[in-house]
């Protein structure tokens, strides 16, 4: 049964399939204002966050969002106030959490992700080593013939 929801910018509804919960029509005008974005910085390198929004009128929260999801970062300045780190509050130059972080939470994935391996794996060897047996006549409910 499809997911049907409403389109967190315009309010359609649209048949959800994943990913951020906005419709078809919404995703195309962000992938446009996106390129707008990418080729306003490279005909202005380093211009700030406030000139981009000022210049191309998108909003300052979709610009970090487009930081955020590691599709833009920020050149230039050590000690940013714009993006931090989602789990320890560092400062970053793109994405949602600083090398330290990520590379915790990476370490911890993975050894989520051995753990429940393993418990298939054990899982699938006692179905293996479990033997099942019935009864099996050649000749279905007729009595045997001598």
């Amino acid at each position: 049964m499809p997911d049907v929801r409403n389109c967190k910018r315009c309010g359609r509804i649209f048949n959800y399939i994943g990913g951020q919960p906005i419709c078809h029509a919404c995703r195309e005008k962000e992938e446009a204002d996106f390129r707008r974005v990418k080729e306003y910085l490279y005909e202005n390198p380093g211009a700030t966050l406030s000139e981009v929004s000022s210049a191309l009128d998108i909003s300052v929260e979709q610009i970090k969002h487009y930081l955020r999801e590691g599709r833009l970062e920020i050149v230039g300045n050590e000690r940013n106030l714009i993006l931090e780190c989602e789990r320890c509050g560092k400062s970053i130059t793109t994405g949602r959490y600083c090398n330290e972080c990520a590379k915790e939470l990476e370490k911890g994935l993975k050894a989520t992700a051995r753990e429940m391996s393993k418990k298939l794996s054990d899982s699938e060897d006692e179905k293996r080593s479990a033997v099942w047996l019935r009864y099996v006549t050649k000749y279905g409910d007729e009595k045997r013939k001598p």
